[in-house]
């Protein structure tokens, strides 16, 4: 027995020295990237005991997922990144477990699938005949990052529907969790990250405010990995979701590190100087105001008001009154002349179904862009007019149906009084946020899920977490 346990304990221990050699060869070779590819495999390892782990990871990173310090390849493979290999581990560890306890059933939930998922996949199938069509300029200016249809359904297909896997994912872990407020942590340290990186990258740049809030530098936070408009509604959606979370949480330090957060994502929202996630700010805060109408908040929230209007830097005022008097072309920073109206003959060539994702990239005014009639852009600066221009009128009316349903989901949940109060007002906040989102999409943004709606589909996640539990208890 003693021997047979020796045998045991000097295998173990002579693996352990293999991997390290392993892994200390790889990282001469590879550099960093080797380190943190080992790093990510030993994790799955842990994802295996409990794929729970793997989720709370994810919660994590998803946040962080285009930042620059996120790797993008490693060991030179395309895709091979520590957000996509934990995703996977994930997936295959909660595959597992749900095919060991017949859990499986209702993982993917029918309105995910038939109103945004099918609709997704046809429109990918669609645009993928038309990537060699893809005006020159695009690849010229490097405002593309494929060149051939395996890597436009690897950008256009796959990217979007790794967030909704991630949903799922989250919606797994919470149905079997009996506190699944306790994954509102990891969301309080992602989003405190993003948070900082970005004042920590404003003040270490020593840009002036006017500056930063002039139309010249709107790329300005783009190092970062997200556009500043994209930043904005990602902070205005975890603005959201913190002031309700934090109007229903009964725990004093919970609600003291709520209040802190809240703090840095209006600092970080201003930074943005973001005109359409002001305005989704504005909406969350008027939509608490009539949901929890009473004299205490009105008179707490006029309070605040009137301070913040006070302390705001005269940077925000300039910003929000950028083109005034100018006419609606010059307060849409060009949008309605310049993209919107040249754009809108190309939804009439195929109305019912569009023309495939991202088909602004081969759309006859971007075969001008950059002259004197149209912006040279990959995104037409409006949600709903890429929804049909790539999914027709058919499209739109299915993705508007999907967030109506999440919507319907997220309200029932934040006014059940079974749930618990942290998570009820989490879920108040989720559907306040969706709607300030829907709004700031009319000038941004897109339906389609990108990396700055990870909060989003976090919430999406949790609801459908809390609905399997309900249906299998």
């Amino acid at each position: 027995m003693a021997a047979a346990q020796a045998r045991q304990a000097f295998t173990g221990l002579a693996g352990i020295v293999l991997l390290g050699v392993f892994w200390g060869a790889a990282v001469a070779v590879g550099g960093v990237n080797a380190l943190i590819l080992c790093v990510s495999l030993i994790g799955c390892a842990f994802i295996l005991y409990d794929f729970r782990i793997g989720v709370v990871l994810l919660i994590l990173m998803m946040p962080l997922s285009t930042s620059p310090l996120m790797p993008r390849a490693m060991l030179g493979i395309t895709g091979l990144n520590p957000l996509n290999l934990l995703l996977l581990g994930t997936l295959g560890s909660c595959l597992l477990r749900g095919l060991s306890d017949g859990s499986l059933r209702g993982f993917l939930p029918q309105p995910l699938l038939w109103l945004l998922i099918v609709p997704i996949l046809a429109a990918g199938a669609l645009g993928a005949q038309h990537v060699g069509e893809i005006v020159p300029a695009f690849h010229a200016y490097g405002l593309v990052a494929f060149q051939d249809v395996a890597g436009y359904a690897l950008e256009m297909v796959a990217k979007p529907l790794s967030m909704v896997l991630f949903a799922l994912l989250v919606g797994a872990a919470v149905s079997r969790s009996a506190q699944p407020e306790r994954f509102l942590l990891p969301m309080l340290i992602s989003t405190c990250a993003v948070g900082l990186s970005v004042l920590a990258f404003v003040a270490q740049s020593g840009v002036a405010l006017h500056q930063l809030a002039s139309s010249d530098s709107r790329e300005f936070l783009s190092t970062l990995g997200m556009h500043a408009n994209d930043q904005g509604r990602f902070y205005a959606l975890a603005y959201a979701l913190l002031l309700f979370t934090w109007a229903e949480a009964k725990e004093p330090r919970l609600r003291m590190a709520l209040v802190a957060s809240m703090a840095l994502m209006v600092t970080a929202l201003a930074l943005t100087f973001s005109r359409g996630a002001f305005g989704a700010f504005l909406l969350v805060n008027l939509l608490f105001l009539f949901w929890r109408r009473s004299v205490k908040t009105l008179v707490l929230f006029g309070l605040a008001a009137s301070i913040a209007l006070f302390a705001l830097p005269a940077a925000v005022y300039e910003r929000l009154a950028s083109g005034e008097g100018q006419g609606l072309d010059a307060i849409s920073a060009g949008r309605i002349d310049w993209l919107w109206l040249p754009l809108l003959p190309e939804v009439m060539r195929s109305p019912v179904y569009g023309s495939g994702l991202g088909s602004i990239l081969w759309s006859q005014p971007m075969r001008v862009g950059g002259g004197a009639s149209v912006l040279l852009t990959t995104h037409p600066h409006n949600a709903y007019l890429q929804a049909l221009l790539d999914m027709g009128v058919l499209g739109l009316l299915l993705l508007c149906a999907y967030f109506a349903h999440v919507c319907r989901q997220f309200w029932k949940l934040g006014a059940d009084p079974a749930v618990d109060p942290a998570m009820r007002g989490f879920f108040q906040g989720a559907a306040a946020g969706l709607l300030g989102f829907l709004a700031s999409s009319i000038t941004d943004g897109s339906l389609m899920p990108r990396p700055e709606q990870a909060l989003l589909w976090l919430a999406i996640g949790m609801m459908y977490g809390e609905l399997h539990k309900r249906r299998t208890h």
